[in-house]
């Protein structure tokens, strides 16, 4: 039986799935350690040590941008590649362009790397990167499309499953808002500028900038959390109907709320009265996949007790569900007044980035990384247990004093005396910021200590990998 098995095992190309993996590994920490030094920075100033290219306005897009490209498009380009060979049983459509997709990403993110700290950036959030690195960021997703959706088209399946509608959204929509927000006037090699001017160029930026939340850090993991969270479960998904009207629902929806960022500035009242009623309008589709995935543990909560893996995957649908309640609250204009510009909104963010996006990629990683290597499981279910904990309690940790502090600014800002001055000077206000500082520092210093745990986990599992064709390795294990 285990034979007949093997031969019927689909000739899936893991190479770069199992690439894709470590590389989000080695990422995650480094961009997650980043996060940490520059937490650090604003508890101890000195830490800039003088240099410019060391100062937080030039480290912060480093751990952003590893964060979000380096580490969550690493767990994306893993799990896609795995997702979309198992579900449509059939390899992927070509290994060279394979290959090309994962070295011409990690080529892009060492670009990042090095243009960053030395200032050379167009300054747009989330979208830093110069127009050179910005044509090859492109040039290596229209590839990643190319093989995604190529993939699909040759399919043995007559279904196309939820989860590769989700991924294809995702790659869809990135490659069209990267492509209008990053039209420029090149200067120099080095040196851009933006083709719009104003409110455009803003109201442009934050339609990026929102959609890169929106459908990279919402929407592509939405993709994961369709697949990963039944296979853990080991049960089908609650309701397919309902994860059908939960896609079409939030790829209408999502790329309407970017005016909720520009609140109170010259963008038009009516563009961001459209902007904050779609952001609460996108309350019911985001509860509604997550109560989809909730649910689907229907029959399986007892599992929580002893598998730590789909302990992260439950976890981190509750931050989602928590951080996709908390943003279209924060995008009422009467409730942005108190908390724009403030730490409530890094709280909120962070919310999503450790609570659901980080949390599903742990799972995700643990989930296939024993697969992918041949493997029972993972060398050690102790460490994934201290990880979980060191994860959460950093998370809660880092959001509840970004709360704190995020209120008491914003309440700072707007005191004011019977002859309308200001009651509290901005130093006041940074200065009763400081214990929220060190506690977040506390908080991501915890978070970083468990992806070190999972670090070595996955070192020590990859290294006492079955060397067996990887194929048959995984159909004995799935």
């Amino acid at each position: 039986m285990a034979d007949a098995a093997v031969l019927d095992t689909p000739d899936y190309n893991y190479d770069v799935v199992r690439r894709f993996t470590l590389m989000t590994l080695f990422w995650g920490v480094l961009g997650m350690g980043m996060g940490a030094v520059i937490a650090a920075q604003l508890v101890w100033p000195e830490l800039n040590l003088g240099l410019p290219w060391t100062t937080f306005g030039r480290l912060r897009p480093v751990h952003t941008n590893l964060v979000i490209f380096a580490f969550g498009g690493g767990a994306l380009f893993a799990t896609s590649f795995y997702v979309v060979q198992r579900t449509c049983k059939v390899r992927l459509i070509s290994d060279g362009l394979a290959n090309f997709v994962f070295w011409g990403w990690q080529a892009a993110i060492v670009a990042m790397l090095v243009s960053y700290p030395l200032g050379i950036t167009s300054s747009k959030e989330y979208a830093e990167m110069e127009w050179p690195i910005a044509l090859w960021v492109t040039l290596v997703w229209v590839a990643y499309a190319y093989l995604f959706i190529g993939t699909i088209a040759r399919r043995q399946t007559q279904h196309i499953y939820v989860a590769n509608w989700f991924y294809g959204a995702f790659i869809v929509v990135t490659a069209m808002v990267h492509v209008i927000n990053h039209i420029a006037i090149p200067v120099t090699l080095f040196k851009s500028y933006s083709a719009y001017s104003g409110a455009t160029d803003a109201m442009i930026q934050w339609w990026y900038g929102h959609s890169v939340v929106g459908f990279i850090l919402s929407v592509g993991f939405l993709g994961m959390m369709y697949y990963f969270v039944p296979k853990q479960a080991e049960r089908p998904v609650y309701s397919y109907r309902l994860s059908i009207v939960h896609f079409w629902a939030i790829i209408s929806l999502y790329i309407w709320a970017g005016p909720h960022h520009l609140h109170y500035t010259a963008l038009p009242d009516w563009a961001q009265s459209l902007g904050m009623a779609m952001s609460v309008v996108l309350l019911a589709p985001s509860w509604g996949g997550m109560i989809n995935g909730m649910m689907t543990l229907s029959g399986a909560w007892h599992k929580l007790r002893t598998d730590p893996i789909l302990r992260f995957l439950v976890v981190s649908l509750a931050f989602y569900g928590m951080s996709t309640f908390e943003g279209p609250m924060m995008a009422i204009k009467t409730v942005n007044a108190l908390s724009h510009y403030t730490d409530w909104t890094i709280g909120h963010v962070h919310a999503g980035a450790l609570g659901w996006v980080a949390m599903i990629s742990i799972g995700t990683l643990y989930h296939m990384i024993p697969k992918l290597w041949g493997r029972e499981r993972m060398h050690s279910v102790g460490l994934i247990n201290a990880h979980f904990w060191l994860a959460t309690i950093g998370t809660v940790l880092y959001i509840a004093s970004m709360w704190v502090n995020g209120i008491t600014q914003g309440l700072m800002w707007r005191a004011i005396n019977e002859d309308g001055t200001l009651t509290y000077s901005f130093v006041e206000a940074l200065e009763a910021s400081h214990p929220g500082y060190v506690v977040r520092l506390i908080g991501g210093g915890t978070f970083v200590l468990g992806m070190l745990l999972m670090a070595y986990n996955a070192w020590r599992t990859v290294r006492a990998a079955d060397r067996r064709p990887i194929g048959s390795a995984v159909m004995r294990v799935a």
